[in-house]
């Protein structure tokens, strides 16, 4: 008997009888989780080893991530028109990365018009989450227009 501690109620079902299929999928999507995220963030290391500091504002704003659970461009939480791995904004940059051949929505396009985007601004359109990386700010010599 299993006794729930949620609400103290028995339950006929025996610990044999869970089925293990379920407990095996979770630690399979967990573990392709994490080997995507490590992908991610070691790409992100990789294309901005020139720039430090975007590799802090990519951690704090998609924690590396390009792609959610189910394979779609990861999505801010606080406004969805943020994608990818380093939250670049739809309504204000969709017509120009298009412009400049970049695709937001694949990890080379995101990480792309974010070098671009950050040789004209700075660190400037990211602010919203400057209190997460901004103590990594004047260590790296980031510029901020």
């Amino acid at each position: 008997m299993i006794v729930s501690s949620i609400t103290g109620v028995t339950s006929p079902v025996t610990v044999t009888e869970v089925p293990r299929m379920e407990t095996s999928a979770v630690k399979e999507i967990s573990r392709k989780e994490i080997e995507n995220i490590m992908s991610t963030e070691e790409y992100v290391r990789q294309y901005f080893s020139d720039i430090p500091i975007m590799i802090q504002i990519a951690k704090c704003e998609s924690t590396f991530r390009q792609l959610d659970r189910t394979g779609e461009v990861h999505r801010g939480r606080v406004n969805s028109k943020d994608v990818g791995v380093m939250q670049i904004n739809e309504y204000y940059h969709l017509d120009q990365s298009v412009d400049k051949e970049h695709n937001i929505y694949t990890i080379e396009g995101n990480t792309a018009y974010a070098r671009d985007l950050y040789e004209r601004e700075g660190t400037k359109p990211w602010a919203s989450s400057r209190a997460c990386w901004g103590k990594y700010e004047n260590k790296n010599l980031a510029i901020n227009k």
